[in-house]
């Protein structure tokens, strides 16, 4: 669900961006798409409201979604007032090397990286997949973003609109597969240990026999 969410300000990006040049009429108002204005404006409208329903989903304030909130603002914020589109371009990019650098950050400074911090209390890895996990993760981000720049300065705005929705879509869907390549030999290593600890040995087995057996 979190997942969705996160995708739907994107998806009402481009869809508005697709109506560029429309008139759309409500209530006796009437509005004129204006192409990657409209687009970002909607954007960030949809970032507040996707934010506030993971708050209400989770019952706290997510950091990433409060920070993507703060970079859309900011971002999208100058676009519409400077009427510059390049500024809401280097969003994407800024916004996931400067993730990459987090996590990097932690996992150079810091005894447990961020993914250990984060889901360290939900699964239980050792410090060598901890660190390749990161590795991925950092690895991610930092491709994410110099491929958003080269679409940006390389081909058609409206190519990049495309991009900016397929590709996260796309790149979420390899990061989660990857990780999950990377957990579930470990998970599946645990699940088997916890089994083999609850089964009854053969002397606890004997002892707890039907009352005829006795």
């Amino acid at each position: 669900m979190r997942q969705l969410l996160e995708l739907l300000p994107i998806v009402l990006f481009f869809v508005v961006y697709q109506m560029d040049g429309q008139t759309l009429s409500f209530a006796g108002l009437s509005h004129e798409v204006d192409g990657i204005f409209s687009a970002t404006a909607v954007l960030i409208a949809a970032t507040a409201v996707q934010v506030l329903l993971t708050r209400l989903l989770d019952g706290s304030w997510e950091k990433r979604a409060l920070w993507t909130l703060v970079a859309v603002g900011v971002f999208g914020g100058a676009t519409l007032i400077l009427r510059e589109q390049t500024l809401i371009q280097w969003k994407p990019t800024v916004f996931n090397w400067a993730v990459a650098v987090t996590f990097l950050g932690f996992q150079l400074f810091s005894k447990r990286n961020l993914l250990q911090r984060v889901l360290g209390s939900q699964i239980e890895l050792p410090a060598r997949v901890w660190a390749q996990l990161n590795r991925l993760w950092i690895a991610n981000f930092s491709v994410v973003g110099a491929l958003n720049l080269y679409v940006a300065y390389r081909f058609s705005e409206a190519t990049w609109v495309s991009y900016k929705l397929y590709s996260a879509i796309g790149f979420t869907l390899v990061l989660a597969v990857l990780t999950a390549v990377i957990i579930s030999p470990h998970l599946q290593a645990a699940e088997t240990a916890t089994a083999k600890d609850a089964a009854p040995t053969g002397e606890s087995a004997s002892t707890t026999s039907s009352p005829s057996d006795r």
